[in-house]
């Protein structure tokens, strides 16, 4: 993870049923703090605690215009963005340590 990166991603849950779309600048960080519910709010109410899409840009005004655009896609849309990077629906978070 680099210093000046800005990164778009998607949690999911055991079930793969419910989704949420946030962005950071440290997603290492980010995906630990909701997979240890140390953040009150949505992902610890719905147990989100998969990291199952990201992309990163150097440009934080990009980035949240991004997650912005991502959060009003549809639920096919987000799937079909999902299914690009990672069909199989696995936890990326491991990849990044």
């Amino acid at each position: 993870m680099e210093e000046n990166q800005y990164y778009i991603y998607i949690m999911t849950n055991k079930y793969n049923t419910t989704i949420y779309v946030g962005v950071t600048n440290n997603l290492i960080r980010r995906v630990y703090e909701h997979k240890n519910k140390l953040i009150e709010g949505f992902t610890s109410k719905y147990n989100l605690n998969k990291l199952i899409y990201f992309e990163n840009t150097e440009n934080v005004e990009t980035a949240i215009l991004r997650e912005k655009q991502i959060k009003n896609y549809s639920r096919v849309k987000k799937e079909q963005l999902i299914e690009k990077m990672n069909p199989e629906r696995i936890d990326l978070y491991e990849s990044l340590l």
